[in-house]
């Protein structure tokens, strides 16, 4: 079960002090928004400033007199004058850089007449400090209970939800798994906030002043407020309660500026890129420059009202609108057509294609080729061609994985057979900066390998293979190595069963992490299950299984909000069964991710004949998928085809274009313009395709 999709807990209530009172006298157990105490009545403060940054609004405390940002918390605690038990501090902030040996102090509780912090939260470049006074001890004690390996000063905005009960500590960041912290001194049962003052961004002195943004600040007690927070999507945005001067400001989007009109019927248009269609958007329009189109959302995808017109009328049919345009909006690029622009001569046909980029090098495609010798080779893009680069010996190589681990550059070929000494093993190679080229520099023992994926999570750097069958064995695991920084290699962290097994596909959503291995066959039958694991507690478990058919490729990609994964199905094969008239035409799938069901629900299917991947691009405001089509039962020589997102229509094909044992696509860009490489399995010639646009 998803964790930030699971349903509020129930919120507890505890005794205030040993009166044995329900904090429901004190609270009524409502969030406390602490911010909110700077703007009483008029609406405005001094000394506090609204910013904003990455699309969320902030305030910005630029008060030279700590005592301008404080107010007293009885204003707070209007039933009570006792500190809940236990409780949630919930932060969202954006913290610029902090020098090494720098605290700063997001807030403090402290009594008039004592120099100790009563309550307190503070941070420094690596690590979060909670303060809070033990009045049970003779003359009270200073308590702080340090969370390490939080980094928050990189200016992005973080959600913090800081869970106290007792001896036990807990902090999630940005909705990730919770640091948790037991120490010896719990948190008071009966802390007194008489006479006691909040104050925002300090301890009452300038010495570590808050210099960066704070968008929520609210204390909830009685109840774990991670839950809560880590239902939404976008939890950074997401806000128990926030001061109205932050939800009055309009939010200045990078690309879809929203114009308010004053006059009519009050209409709002989007401008931009193609926004969301949710109900929450309901009845907004969305003016399309590249179409010169005009779209109402309906509440769940955009209708055309008017396209195709080079100016549009102040008048829109029945809807009587008022809109004034302006000449100088940006024009989005918009895919006419695909034409052949470099035939690539490999050294025998390739069975995948890896393109990437060495910083300040340049642009290279791998080609996992099926002889050896000559083996693979790797390309580099020169004078608008690619161009030969370097040969490396591979044993039937069926994919390239690059990817980086700080400043060092890898790039790991999957060997599906043996070599010449009947050794079998794949092999990870570093880029050499002195000789400019990739050199060997760790192999793995590898059964008939035909992908890797490399992916990190929590700073840490996994590197997982694809293990297709040993010997006739198809029903075998597949291993992930995690990178040891000690030793400098990958080494096994954990294995997972797989069924003839072709592709792994890595993907986050939010902090959770996903990895989908696509399972072909298992010795009787490619109708089987293929499976989505989520990573929690160390390592992956299993969060979903989809029938799939022959499974060769899962495809993972973003519209709007929307998360969606596509498999390409290659056949449907069972010996159990008549077979069917044709394996091979069949139906590959598009799922997308529903919240509420919390699952992958099918969105579409699509008619392919033997799938064998599935590439993601955009054009300007378009997206488009585009299949590699292998085979129809008859002949390798079929069209592969480009669908472009027709919003509510799905995905609509949109261009065909002739391959033969099409095997795999990538997306690239160069200063010239966007292009798409595509690999045939059964001859020595792949293609570059260049995407024009107008």
């Amino acid at each position: 079960m998803l964790a930030p999709l699971l349903l509020w807990a129930v919120l507890l209530q505890w005794a205030c002090g040993r009166g044995g009172r329900s904090w429901q006298h004190c609270t009524e157990l409502r969030p406390l928004d602490v911010l909110a105490e700077l703007f009483p009545g008029s609406g405005s403060a001094r000394g506090v400033r609204v910013l904003q940054a990455q699309g969320l609004s902030g305030l910005q405390l630029r008060s030279s007199r700590p005592r301008a940002l404080a107010f007293p918390a009885s204003r707070l605690f209007l039933h009570c004058d006792r500190f809940p038990e236990e409780f949630s501090i919930i932060v969202t902030l954006r913290v610029l850089a902090v020098p090494t040996k720098r605290n700063e102090y997001i807030f403090t509780l402290m009594a008039e007449e004592s120099p100790g912090v009563l309550v307190g939260l503070r941070y420094s470049p690596s690590k979060l400090h909670f303060l809070f006074w033990s009045p049970e001890h003779a003359g009270g004690w200073q308590n702080r209970v340090t969370f390490r390996n939080v980094s928050l000063a990189d200016s992005r905005w973080h959600t913090l939800v800081l869970a106290v009960s007792g001896q036990s500590f807990s902090l999630s960041v940005d909705c990730g798994l919770p640091k948790d912290v037991v120490v010896e001194t719990p948190f008071p049962a009966s802390l007194s906030v008489k006479r006691a003052s909040f104050y925002l961004g300090n301890r009452r002195r300038r010495k570590g002043f808050f210099t960066g943004l704070l968008r929520q600040l609210v204390l909830l007690p009685g109840a774990d407020a991670t839950p809560h927070i880590c239902t939404a999507m976008n939890y950074k945005a997401t806000a128990l309660s926030i001061p109205a001067v932050l939800q009055d400001v309009p939010v200045k989007a990078v690309s879809n500026e929203v114009l308010k009109y004053p006059h009519g019927a009050n209409m709002k248009v989007t401008l931009g890129s193609r926004p969301p269609c949710t109900k929450q958007e309901k009845a907004l329009f969305w003016f399309n420059a590249s179409r010169r189109g005009l779209y109402l959302c309906d509440g769940s995808a955009w209708i055309s009202m008017l396209e195709g017109n080079d100016h549009l009328s102040p008048t829109a049919g029945l809807l009587s609108l008022n809109l004034t345009l302006f000449c100088a909006l940006p024009v989005k690029q918009r895919l006419d057509y695909v034409e052949e622009y470099q035939d690539l001569v490999t050294n025998s046909e390739t069975m995948g294609v890896e393109v990437f980029t060495i910083p300040r090098v340049g642009l290279f495609a791998a080609t996992a080729n099926r002889h050896s010798p000559p083996g693979s080779a790797i390309y580099k893009w020169t004078d608008g061609k690619f161009v030969l680069y370097q040969n490396i010996p591979t044993y039937q190589a069926q994919s390239w994985k690059y990817f980086t681990i700080g400043k060092k550059i890898f790039l790991a070929v999957a060997n599906f057979e043996q070599n010449d000494r009947g050794q079998e093993f794949s092999v990870i190679y570093k880029w050499s900066h002195r000789k400019e080229k990739f050199i060997t520099y760790q192999r793995i023992t590898t059964h008939s390998a035909r992908d890797w994926e490399a992916f990190v999570i929590e700073g840490e750097a996994f590197l997982a293979v694809v293990n297709h069958r040993e010997g006739n064995n198809h029903n075998i695991d597949s291993v992930i190595y995690r990178w040891n920084p000690s030793t400098g290699l990958f080494e096994t962290n954990q294995t997972i069963p797989t069924s003839g097994a072709y592709d792994w596909e890595f993907f986050a959503i939010g902090p959770y992490s996903f990895l989908a291995v696509a399972n072909t066959f298992n010795g009787t039958s490619t109708n089987i299950y293929s499976h989505i694991y989520i990573w929690l507690s160390g390592s992956f478990q299993l969060f979903q299984s989809i029938l799939t058919f022959g499974a060769a490729d899962w495809e993972v990609f973003h519209i709007g909000d929307r998360v969606f994964l596509a498999v390409a199905n290659s056949h449907s094969y069972d010996s159990r069964i008549p077979a069917p008239s044709n394996f091979y035409a069949i139906n590959s799938s598009i799922y997308e991710l529903n919240i509420t069901a919390q699952m992958f629900v099918k969105f579409q299917d699509l008619l392919t004949y033997s799938a064998l991947d599935w590439e993601f691009f955009s054009v300007g405001d378009d997206s488009f998928l585009v299949v590699a089509n292998s085979f129809d039962g008859f002949t390798f020589s079929i069209n592969s085809i480009i669908y472009r997102w027709q919003g509510y229509e799905g995905f609509v094909a949109a261009h065909h274009l002739p391959t033969v044992g099409c095997r795999d696509w990538e997306a690239f860009n160069t200063s010239e313009g966007s292009y798409l490489l595509y690999s045939s399995a059964k001859e020595p010639l792949s293609k570059v395709l260049k995407l024009k646009t107008t």
